[in-house]
């Protein structure tokens, strides 16, 4: 047989299998040849890749045309001298190589593909049968033939993965070139020697920015041309740059408005578009886009009463309901009302809120209070004024009114009033209004001979003389109504006003002084600008200080005189009491002046805010002394049948206290018992000393004796709570007509804790309930007391919360020390001055501290009020000190 020669014939394989073989051997060959010509192609295609990366940056442009050149031959030598190095000694692979591949691949030994095209050198027919059966399992081996997947091991040469790098940096360079990529590959290519630069492609650009009252975003045009709808007013701008030529024109129906330059290929122009037609932009005598504009003009809003104006439901206020509408948005609304009798007269202008944003429709309803007006009462035309953001205006039709006026007892401030209507109606004839302000003047006693009054009145008639300005007339009205509004108050409706005025004045200076402390405090020094600042700060305080406390005084003034004049018969005035205000007020406003000159306005406000309360509380006590007597004594005596409660609260508490000591001490006794068995038994050998054992026999009876007798007089105070809970409830419902349900299980409650500690047992379960019913039937007995008597023994009132009279943790305390606080007999901070009857009080409801604790205490604040001032040491230990001074 002969070796592995070249194949004769008639030794080739079937025909089927012999078109499989040359196939797989086809792609054998293939992936013979990516295998061998990756890795040497992958040079050459790198500085390829670096190439277009510099190419198409534009780069070799920047440079001289010698060393353009040169760049050209560098790398058309270095691509030379990579491809001869990678191709040098390439051949392809044959027929030979790829069926190696093939049987490497599948894992075939003893070259099975070159059993089929052999042949035995003789004739032998055994020896011809044993080759067909060889040939046949060599067949039959081709058949699981594999041909692999290529592997050029690429990355064995290029371990960075560089061939990422360039792949990614020629994608990046093709962004950034966009559509000029073909003319700088082109420019890189061609070396330029002489001339100008070549000329950037032309770049046009046009936009319309609507009004800012549109809220419309800017509209961009086609560079190819188009057709836009744009709102009236807008602003056209149009960019042109690269290109060669003059300064381009910007033609709207045939008007020139020619470009602004920016630089040598740069231009912009910018129009206002008011009315639509073809805009075009030219450069000479070239055409280079057009488009077809449409301005739709701004419409003038509309405006109209929803419903006829009319006097609103409630109080004073005028309604008028209104509904608008604007293309764009509304940008004001305001109503006009003209004197029907005087039409020739300046209109009132009434501003009406609009819904928040540029609404394009809205409606609503306003209600203005007109009642001071000098033409209340009087018959108006109004119309509505509706404006866009352009400052076009729609007006609404007319519609006639009354506007609403304050109603007046006084007698003399309905003549001063019909006064005023007079000079709305037929300003012109002061004489008439002269006189009848010379009569009202005349007659002191119809005022109460009130020097306010008789003065202001004196000083109205001698301006309607003297003073021929026309403005005169509504100076005289202004004082006329003033003094109207008094008479009609009273002098105490002044004071509280003035005082209102001066409180609020009051808080925002100390609000701002804290803003400002602030501020300071975050710098480590204050300039001389700042201290000057603080400087004024602190006097302006001190004033509006002053101030508050001579409103103070005038309203407590005026108060005491409404008293005395209102119940002169029913409860004789007290002047101990006023001067008690006038005394604790007074310390409250000391105190404030004293935190604003040590530079501590949240000390000045918390003593304001205090301030405020006991205001509060004494108009509400000193309302509360014109109460009816018989029912201000049923609503004390109520209130003092929930302090009763409050004690058995108390007291049961105590007995709670007890029990549970009484079952700790049993806990502990028989913890000790237990250690003391078990040390016995672990010292059993060493027997207790006799004595010692007795004393303990003898201890234990003595401490079961005293915990039984503990037992026994807990359980006589039970029954005597009990009792004395009893007849609470039948008093309070003789009062009121109602027993709280919390009282009943309380009684309940009590009665098992009773017997508990009487048969020796633990009582602690039913003395909580008893304690949790004793509260809650409080809670209740306060509500009952709001239902019969009001919040404040007053009528009529609103039901308050029942936390007021009741407290919130302990029913029947707080609220009864709160309400007696505001009753007679006690000052606005709820402490006794003197008892119903008028006798002086021992003080035995208040502690009074040492002499020796306040002189320590008006010390430490004296001190820390001093360094707190000043202002120079660090913001950390300022801090600190404002704390502590919080606390006093």
């Amino acid at each position: 047989m002969s070796g592995t020669g070249p194949a004769a014939p008639g030794g080739n394989p079937p025909a089927g299998l012999a078109a499989a073989l040359r196939r797989r051997r086809r792609l054998a060959r293939l992936a013979l040849f990516w295998e061998a010509a990756w890795p040497r192609a992958w040079p050459v295609l790198g500085l390829l890749g670096l190439f277009l990366v510099v190419a198409l940056l534009d780069l070799p442009q920047q440079l001289p045309g010698p060393l353009h050149i040169l760049l050209l031959l560098g790398f058309a030598g270095l691509l030379g001298w990579a491809g001869w190095r990678a191709w040098r000694g390439f051949r392809l692979p044959d027929d030979a190589g790829a069926e190696r591949r093939l049987e490497r691949m599948s894992g075939l030994r003893h070259r099975p593909l070159a059993a089929l095209s052999d042949r035995p050198s003789g004739t032998d027919p055994a020896g011809l049968a044993l080759w067909q059966v060889h040939q046949q399992r060599a067949a039959a081996q081709i058949r699981r033939l594999r041909i692999g997947s290529p592997r050029p091991g690429l990355p064995a040469r290029d371990p960075r993965a560089l061939r990422a790098a360039v792949l990614l940096g020629v994608v990046a360079a093709l962004t950034v070139a966009g559509t000029e990529a073909p003319e700088r590959l082109r420019r890189a290519v061609t070396p330029a020697f002489a001339g100008p630069p070549p000329t950037p492609s032309l770049k046009l650009e046009a936009w319309v920015t609507p009004p800012g009252y549109t809220g419309a975003a800017p509209v961009f045009l086609d560079p190819a041309g188009g057709a836009a709808t744009v709102p009236a007013g807008s602003k056209l701008q149009v960019s042109v740059s690269g290109g060669q030529g003059a300064a381009p024109d910007l033609l709207l129906d045939a008007k020139a408005t020619p470009f602004r330059a920016l630089d040598a290929a740069s231009f912009i122009a910018e129009a206002m578009l008011e009315h639509g037609g073809r805009l075009a932009v030219r450069r000479d005598g070239a055409e280079l886009a057009h488009w077809a504009l449409a301005v739709q003009a701004d419409a003038p809003p509309t405006v109209a009463f929803a419903e006829p104006p009319a006097r609103a439901p409630r109080g004073l206020g005028t309604r008028l309901p209104w509904k608008a509408e604007d293309d764009w948005g509304l940008a004001g609304l305001r109503a006009e009302l003209r004197l029907k009798a005087r039409p020739e007269a300046p209109p009132l202008v009434v501003d009406l809120p609009l819904p928040s944003g540029q609404a394009k429709q809205a409606k609503g309803a306003a209600t203005p209070d007109l009642s001071s007006h000098p033409w209340a009462g009087l018959e108006v035309q109004a119309q509505l004024f509706a404006r866009d953001g352009a400052g076009q205006e729609g007006v609404s039709g007319t519609a006639g009114l009354a506007l609403p006026e304050r109603s007046f007892n006084h007698p003399v401030a309905k003549r001063l009033i019909a006064v005023r209507k007079e000079l709305s109606l037929e300003p012109e004839r002061r004489a008439p209004a002269r006189r009848e302000l010379e009569a009202v003047a005349a007659a002191p006693e119809a005022f109460e001979h009130d020097t306010t009054t008789y003065l202001a009145l004196r000083v109205a008639r001698s301006r309607l003389i003297v003073d021929r300005r026309p403005e005169a007339v509504p100076e005289v009205q202004e004082i006329l109504w003033q003094v109207a509004i008094a008479l009609e108050e009273g002098r105490d409706g002044r004071t509280a006003r003035a005082l209102q005025q001066a409180r609020e004045a009051l808080r925002q200076a100390l609000d701002q002084a804290e803003q400002d402390k602030q501020q300071d405090q975050q710098q480590q020094q204050a300039t001389p600008e700042q201290q000057q600042k603080q400087a004024e700060e602190r006097a302006e305080l001190q004033r509006r200080i002053q101030e508050l406390r001579d409103a103070i005084r005038q309203h407590l003034d005026a108060l005491a005189e409404k008293l005395q004049r209102e119940n002169a018969e029913a409860i004789p005035f007290d002047p101990q009491s006023k001067m008690l205000d006038q005394k604790e007020m007074e310390r409250k406003t000391r105190r404030m002046e004293q935190a604003a000159k040590e530079g501590r306005p949240e000390d000045a406000k918390k003593e304001l805010a205090e301030l405020e309360e006991m205001l509060k509380a004494l108009e509400e006590g000193r309302v509360q002394k014109a109460e009816n007597p018989e029912r201000q004594q049923k609503r004390e005596k109520g209130q003092q049948q929930m302090g009763v409660v409050q004690d058995m609260v108390k007291r049961e508490s105590e007995m709670l206290d007890r029990s549970h000591q009484r079952a700790e001490g049993s806990e502990r006794d028989r913890a000790a018992q237990n250690r003391q068995q078990r040390l016995n038994q672990q010292n059993f050998r060493w027997p207790q000393d006799p004595s010692q054992q007795q004393q303990g026999q003898q201890g234990e009876p003595q401490q079961d004796a005293r915990s039984q007798a503990d037992r026994e007089q807990d359980a006589r105070r039970q029954r005597a709570l009990r009792r004395a809970l009893g007849e609470l409830m039948q008093q309070f419902g003789d009062l009121t007509g109602e027993v709280p349900e919390g009282l009943g299980r309380a009684d309940q409650a009590m009665r098992e804790a009773q017997e508990a500690l009487r048969q020796g047992g633990d009582a602690r379960d039913a003395q909580q309930r008893a304690l949790k019913a004793l509260q809650e039937g409080g809670k209740q007995m306060a509500q009952s007391m709001q239902r019969q008597f009001g919040q404040q023994g007053q009528e009529g009132e609103e039901e308050g919360d029942p936390q007021d009279m009741a407290g919130e943790n302990q029913p029947g305390g707080q609220g009864q020390d709160q309400a007696q606080g505001q009753g007679e007999g006690r000052d606005p901070l709820g402490r006794r001055s003197r008892d119903v009857n008028g006798n002086a009080d021992n003080g035995a409801d208040t502690r009074v501290p040492e002499e020796a604790e306040l002189l320590r205490t008006r010390r430490l604040q004296e001190e820390l009020r001093k360094r707190g001032g000043e202002r120079e040491r660090p913001a950390e230990e300022l801090e600190y000190i404002d704390r502590l001074l919080k606390r006093f």
